[in-house]
């Protein structure tokens, strides 16, 4: 398990001179669990950078993978401090594709390679302001919690979501599939790194969740909500997931990061972002 940044934290983000200005507190928490060993999770906490990773259960070195990959987005944020922690919209597929490079030359001579899942919440620029851009690979989420109503932004990448996309399995019997923990993208094993994006603009007291399956495996959408909205700041409400989750089995680690939008340039809804930008293929 490895933490970048710092656990709780608050910042404003202002593009060049513009008066629009985005402002965010965040609290985030890990726990190896009721019936793990070792916690292969991994999160970064930045500003500028938010994010989950797990590493693959039942894969040697998923610690290190998960590692990997938050290191690579911290040093994406420490690159923008200078700009107040704004960073390109290129900049999480750069650092995961480095993070991927970085994971197999680490697990040379590991039997079956090792890999993660990430998922998290970067400022960027988008049209003179600052907005959120939400990136994803494999089964860890993002929700937004808005108005009382939970909606979750990142699509899984696993084979129970295309089953249930297909039509052919009920979204309620997804978790109870005997198949729930296999994915079908994710950072390593030498294989393409594409995450999915999405462009959000969240108006002021929006709520934000990053987190591994370690909570989705153990609370429903409902459970996570009633906790989402009881009114608590985000570090009481990052420590209620995580006990609710241990609480209801614990049977994996588990991760959160919880994001609130104090101040908001402007409010839309989540749009997928651009994914024709110009990024490397080849780590630099």
């Amino acid at each position: 398990m490895t933490i970048v940044g710092e656990v709780t934290g608050r910042h404003r983000f202002v593009v060049g001179r513009s008066p629009a200005a985005l402002e965010l507190v965040w609290a985030a928490r890990t726990d190896v669990g009721l019936r793990r060993a070792v916690n292969e999770d991994s999160l970064v906490a930045m500003p500028g950078m938010l994010a989950v990773a797990d590493g693959l259960g039942g894969h040697s070195a998923g610690d290190r993978a998960s590692a990997a990959v938050v290191r690579r987005l911290g040093d994406a944020a420490k690159r923008r401090a200078r700009r107040g922690g704004v960073l390109e919209e290129a900049d999480p597929d750069r650092a995961l594709l480095r993070a991927g490079s970085d994971i197999v030359a680490e697990t040379v001579g590991v039997k079956y390679g090792s890999g993660t899942t990430v998922s998290g919440v970067a400022v960027v620029s988008r049209d003179g302001r600052p907005a959120l851009l939400v990136f994803n690979i494999g089964d860890s989420r993002v929700y937004r919690f808005d108005r009382d109503r939970l909606e979750q932004i990142t699509i899984d990448h696993s084979l129970v979501q295309e089953l249930v996309a297909a039509g052919r399995l009920r979204p309620e019997d997804a978790e109870s599939h005997p198949e729930s923990n296999v994915i079908t993208r994710a950072i390593g094993f030498g294989g393409d790194v594409i995450p999915d994006r999405w462009l959000l603009r969240p108006s002021a007291g929006t709520r934000l969740l990053a987190c591994t399956d370690g909570l989705t495996k153990e609370l429903d959408g409902e459970h996570i909500a009633a906790i989402l909205g009881a009114g608590h700041d985000a570090l009481t409400t990052a420590d209620a997931l995580v006990a609710a989750s241990l609480e209801a089995g614990g049977r994996d680690n588990v991760t959160v990061v919880v994001i609130d939008v104090l101040v908001a340039p402007e409010a839309d809804d989540p749009t997928p972002a651009s994914t024709t930008a110009e990024v490397p293929r080849s780590p630099a």
